[in-house]
């Protein structure tokens, strides 16, 4: 693992963002990124936000996506940190990888985004300003709502696939979330987030929806402390890793999910709006099967 520093130079123009006196670190997991990643915007948004930092998780890449983040890593020592994973564990395991490694850092907002940059990397400016502005959120949620003022390109078979799996998600979670699968989204460094990460994800696709399950089993309620933020853009790009038999393995995760919920009693649970965020369970009592 190595981890980057920052070097302003003349032409590099420095934006502080609102409550981020501390760290704030991003996640990006990567798995055969080489065609798709943007270095140059990574590396741009770094030397303009001196408080965010990125931590690059390679999932065992057969391309030169180990090249490319090497060298971003070079252009900013200990602003950047890369992980290298052997094999590929899926992303759930490269996000959990590089949250473990996020918490030894300590940052007040730990985030993952998407490698390809499907979610504009200057978004991220949005997702930070929301929480200092909202302190009762816990996370916040990329979602992809197309409407007017808003540039939400996505093809139109992963489009109603995607609607049709969102609304199996939000009856799973019994909250009403409109999108769980877009791959940006921060929270607040807590107790609590260091146990829902504690522990491997068991979907290897759906780790988003399985997230919030253990946030609702830890006592965080999802209507009042989490919040979606819509997307001012979002592009589907070329080249994904899921495919349409995945959405079927999905739908039995979300079976395998929803038990856990109706185990552990999360599902029915409602906590009040500003009930403190303690876990009242022990993750590990009662695991996803």
């Amino acid at each position: 693992m190595i981890l980057l520093n920052h070097n302003t130079t003349n032409e590099t123009k420095v934006i502080s963002l609102p409550g981020t006196e501390r760290k704030v670190v991003f996640v990006v997991p990567c798995y055969n990124e080489a065609h798709r990643l943007d270095s140059a915007q990574f590396v741009q948004f770094a030397r303009q936000h001196p408080t965010v930092h990125f931590i690059f998780v390679d999932d065992g890449s057969r391309d030169r996506t180990r090249e490319l983040l090497l060298r971003m890593h070079d252009q900013l020592p200990k602003r950047i940190e890369v992980l290298v994973h052997k094999t590929n564990g899926g992303k759930g395991e490269a996000v959990r990888s590089g949250f473990q490694r996020a918490f030894e850092i300590d940052p007040d907002i730990i985030g993952f985004w998407d490698a390809d940059l499907s979610t504009p990397v200057s978004a991220i400016k949005e997702f930070i300003t929301f929480m200092a502005e909202n302190p009762h959120c816990c996370a916040v949620l990329g979602s992809r709502i197309k409407i007017l003022g808003r540039k939400i390109e996505r093809r139109a078979g992963r489009h109603y696939l995607g609607r049709v799996f969102a609304t199996f998600a939000s009856m799973t979670l019994n909250a009403g979330i409109y999108d769980t699968q877009a791959g940006a989204k921060a929270f607040r460094n807590t107790g609590v987030l260091r146990k829902v990460f504690s522990e491997s994800f068991k979907s290897r696709w759906i780790f988003d929806v399985e997230i919030l399950a253990r946030c609702k089993v830890a006592g965080i309620s999802l209507e009042s402390q989490m919040a979606e933020l819509p997307l001012r853009a979002w592009n589907d790009v070329r080249g994904s890793k899921v495919n349409a038999l995945d959405f079927f393995v999905a739908l039995k995760d979300l079976v395998r999910i929803w038990l856990y919920l109706v185990k552990t009693g999360a599902w029915s649970h409602q906590t009040p709006p500003n009930e403190a965020v303690e876990p009242r369970a022990n993750l590990s009592d009662s695991t996803i099967d």
